[in-house]
């Protein structure tokens, strides 16, 4: 069986392999979520030595009116105490130049809080959470509410700045990064 789909405005076919059931458990809800692709930010929190961070693919916009941000944080991460201490945050929707930084503050090479940001220049807009300055897109939010469900909290930001610098996007699926650039 043969299916198309249209990839960035080119038609692309693939064969379907047969479907395989798994149980409703944490490893297949893994397993079928590395079919869903999604675009990389850096979740950014803290000030001075108390800065610490997190590679998400979970930043979505909530509402554009009232522009509030969604994020989704693992309880039992470093990111979310900070996040909750400090009141504010900052998504960072990082580029195809900015795999490496990803891969720093997903924690590969055992860097952690502050030292997830070297190499990198940083500053700061309204809210005090860290932005990458060549970040393709920034937004500064500060904590509206943040709901406690199960092993995450939903952390709901009201948006206080943006900074927009373009450049295209890093995407993250099926265990590997991927960079859209140009106009797609």
């Amino acid at each position: 069986m043969s299916i198309s789909n249209i990839a960035f405005g080119q038609v692309v076919s693939e064969k379907t392999a047969p479907a395989t059931e798994y149980p409703a458990d944490a490893e297949g809800l893994k397993l079928a979520l590395r079919n869903l692709a999604g675009g990389v930010s850096i979740i950014t929190a803290g000030e001075g030595e108390h800065r610490t961070g997190a590679t998400v693919t979970s930043a979505t916009a909530l509402s554009v009116e009232p522009a509030r941000m969604l994020v989704s944080l693992n309880r039992t991460s470093s990111t979310w105490p900070v996040v909750e201490r400090f009141g504010h945050f900052c998504v960072n929707i990082v580029g195809p130049v900015h795999e490496g930084l990803a891969n720093q503050f997903a924690g590969r090479g055992g860097l952690r809080g502050v030292e997830r940001y070297r190499g990198y220049n940083w500053s700061t807009l309204s809210s005090g959470a860290p932005v990458l300055d060549d970040a393709a897109a920034a937004i500064d939010c500060d904590v509206e509410e943040a709901i406690e469900r199960h092993s995450h909290v939903i952390v709901i930001g009201r948006v206080l700045a943006i900074r927009v610098n373009g450049g295209g996007s890093l995407v993250y699926g099926n265990g590997r990064y991927t960079a859209l650039t140009g106009n797609f």
